[in-house]
């Protein structure tokens, strides 16, 4: 069972990353980038900015600025994996794709098919870590940037072309190196 581990909203940002049940790619397969985009423009209605982020074919990395304390981020990012898990199986379902759908069934627990659960489109857990300083914050964004042509990735001729990155909108003066009002907001 996956421990429940309550983020601090002493700072204001954070690195986050979820990922598909075993590494499927079901972005990919269900062409669910643009779920994400959806999931940022209503973080964005409440005032949280997106600093950077990537959409994998398998999992998703991104940087999230907290103006103010008082968030949870367990229950954004748990809010987001529920919203984008009911789509992606919608999607799967209006494709027919029951291997994927059989897969995505059996890979739940007794716990969850207890809590009536039909499928697993997420692992339990995310990764959220608190950035503290500005060197950090580059470290991260360029981590971001470079992972679809990284390692095994080869999604694009270059890390700016890939469409599913906040690289090119850096790179284009869009989006400005982010400043904080201080580094305390760190």
């Amino acid at each position: 069972m996956a421990v429940k581990h309550k983020h601090s909203d002493v700072y204001s940002m954070y690195f986050c990353t979820f990922t598909c049940y075993e590494w499927m790619h079901l972005f990919e397969m269900t062409n669910s980038y643009d779920l994400v985009y959806r999931w940022f423009n209503i973080l964005k209605e409440e005032k949280i900015e997106i600093i950077g982020y990537v959409i994998m074919p398998n999992h998703v990395h991104f940087i999230l600025y907290f103006p103010e304390a008082g968030f949870n981020l367990n229950k954004i990012l748990s809010n987001a994996k529920r919203f984008i898990a009911y789509e992606i199986i919608n999607r799967l379902e209006y494709a027919n794709d029951t291997n994927t759908l059989k897969i995505l069934h059996d890979g739940l627990t007794e716990r969850e098919k207890k809590k009536k659960q039909l499928h697993k489109v997420f692992r339990d857990s995310f990764d959220a870590k608190p950035i503290f300083s500005e060197k950090f914050l580059i470290q991260k964004l360029n981590y971001i940037h470079y992972n679809p042509v990284t390692g095994k990735w080869r999604l694009a001729p270059d890390f700016i072309s890939y469409e599913h990155s906040s690289a090119s909108l850096y790179e284009e003066g869009i989006i400005r190196h982010f400043k904080p009002k201080s580094y305390k907001d760190l």
